[in-house]
């Protein structure tokens, strides 16, 4: 039977100790671009491991440069250019049943493998995250390390200086990660040091290689998407030999990733302020099988969707579009004019796809919300919707919209995540909306209550969008927000400053007493700002939307 572990508790899996592991093969892939001496000390630290070296496989991706390797490393030259190509490379070639990705910049303590290892024991959709200690200190030679390690003694050639503190922080605040909702799990997902067993990392869809930064993040999205649970393994942390690149070039890192982030991971809000965007990734995809209704019915519900207040959707319409002939036909008598008029009414539509089969899931996309034809949703029906969901991580959303002879005719938000997992789980003969709720909780609603209605055939399209007076609020209470977290960062830095000046002599009291001053100025404004912009400007924005509907 397949473990099934609830949201990220990973806490309900009992991994088996080190030392009785069953037997899975991994591979250790470690993407380098010239630097050998780094390298030399991961391989060094790769060989004292305790896990059978029978099991393990350890291929090194050249991304550039000469390299002296020793006889059981395999060296592949990267198929394309960059870390990206380079790990997508490796994991082309590995046999494994795991593969751990390494850093060449990273020795591993002795059981870091095992650590890693473990895990995939329990449960085989599960991402490890190995943790990192920073060291600024000179490097010893490939032997000295590697006797170093083989005696568990590795920690005496290093200095530890601060590293990814933010890291640390959020595992520690959501018990291990264990109480951690979806949204954030992409957060955490580094590179230096993570496995997933290889059909999840083929699953999730493998490395974007068009990226050159945020390959990991990317990745880590879109394995949260296939229900991947995520164990970040503190018991036998590697050492970074150096600071990584986001800790020396945070600014420039932040400024480059944004673009290409906010494009493919529509977790990022912030990022995607822009009511007039179309996004790589859409936040909700709206599927409605149009099989056998009419083109008005069909329009009402498609239109409604696309004018939502949440400005990345995505409308996916289901029919047999690939038997849809082009040949001689009645424009007012052919049997399929509805199927037709659907078709033409949306095949150029960017924000819209005609499908023969919507799929279990609408990965990447994080939402769907499957709706029959007929249907129409109020503007601020999707946002509603998924923040209910969000606010216990909830999986699974079942709107009743009417009762017939047959039965209740309902909608249903799904989060991709969860029907995700409940298909990697389930059993034969089990409901799998059962499986839903026993994984991640699930909730019936009134439809009515949350804005659903009847297409009315009677009433002309809608002319103007409905989201661009509340897109505009929307963005004016994002700014607002940044603004104030902007004061914040200066408030608690003027506190910082004020601690000094109290430490100094008397002379510097009247000092002392005007940042304090200045602090409580900033202080007042940021609360002032974020009421502003988390209360009236979103309820002037929702005053407006309701206005234009009419």
């Amino acid at each position: 039977m397949t473990a099934r572990v609830p949201h990220n508790d990973y806490g309900v899996l009992v991994p088996p100790c080190p030392g009785s592991l069953p037997g899975k093969t991994v591979t250790v892939v470690i993407p380098v671009r010239d630097d050998q001496r780094k390298l030399d000390l991961t391989l060094a630290a790769l060989a004292q491991q305790d896990y059978p070296s029978h099991l393990t496989e350890v291929i090194v991706v050249n991304d550039g440069g000469p390299l002296d390797l020793p006889s059981w490393v395999r060296e592949i030259p990267n198929e394309g250019w960059g870390i990206a190509w380079a790990i997508q490379t490796g994991f082309a070639h590995a046999t494994g049943e795991v593969v751990l990705r390494l850093d060449a910049d990273v020795v591993p303590p002795r059981g870091h493998l095992s650590a890693h290892m473990r895990w995939h024991h329990a449960a085989d959709y599960l991402v490890v995250l190995g943790s990192l200690k920073f060291t600024p200190s000179a490097l010893p030679s490939p032997d000295v390390l590697g006797e170093a390690v083989r005696d568990g003694r590795e920690h005496l050639l290093f200095d530890e200086c601060e590293g990814h503190t933010w890291w640390h922080k959020l595992v520690d605040e959501h018990d291990g990660l264990r109480t951690a909702p979806s949204p954030l799990m992409h957060r955490v997902h580094v590179g230096a040091s993570v496995s997933q067993h290889h059909a999840l990392w083929t699953q999730a869809g493998g490395m974007d290689t068009s990226l050159v930064l945020a390959e990991d993040t990317d990745l880590g999205y879109r394995l949260t998407q296939v229900g991947a649970v995520f164990v970040p393994e503190l018991e036998a942390p590697a050492w970074h030999l150096g600071q990584s690149t986001l800790m020396r070039r945070q600014t420039e890192v932040k400024r480059y990733n944004a673009p290409f982030v906010a494009d493919r991971i529509p977790y990022r809000r912030f990022l995607r302020t822009e009511g007039g965007r179309q996004w790589l990734v859409p936040y909700v995809d709206v599927v409605i099988d149009t099989r056998g209704s009419s083109y008005e019915l069909v329009r009402g519900g498609v239109d409604a969707a696309l004018v939502s207040t949440l400005p990345d959707v995505r409308v996916t319409l289901v029919g047999d579009w690939p038997t849809l002939g082009g040949g001689r036909r009645s424009p007012f008598d052919d049997p399929r004019l509805d199927d037709r008029l659907i078709k033409g009414a949306y095949e150029n539509d960017g924000r819209v796809r005609l499908v023969d089969d919507a799929g279990p899931t609408s990965a990447p996309a994080p939402f769907r919300l499957v709706c029959p034809p007929g249907w129409t949703v109020a503007a601020e029906t999707l946002d509603t919707l998924i923040a209910k969901a969000d606010k216990t991580d909830l999986g699974l959303l079942h709107i009743a919209l009417t009762e017939t002879h047959e039965g209740i005719v309902t909608a249903r938000l799904e989060r991709t995540a969860a029907i995700a997992r409940a298909l990697h789980v389930i059993k034969d003969g089990q409901e799998f909306d059962d499986v839903v709720h026993e994984l991640y909780g699930s909730e019936w609603l009134d439809g009515e209550e949350h804005g659903f209605a009847r297409v009315d055939t009677s009433v002309k399209p809608f002319i103007v969008s409905r989201n661009t007076e509340a897109a505009h609020w929307r963005a004016l209470a994002i700014e607002r927000k940044v603004a104030a977290g902007r004061l914040e960062k200066q408030v608690h830095a003027l506190e910082r400053q004020v601690g000094v000046l109290e430490k100094k002599a008397a002379k510097g009291t009247a000092d002392s007493a005007r940042w304090r001053a200045k602090a409580e100025s900033w202080r007042v404004q940021t609360v002032q700002l974020q009421r502003r912009g988390e209360r009236t400007v979103f309820k002037r924005a929702l005053r407006k939307a309701r206005r234009l509907l009419g």
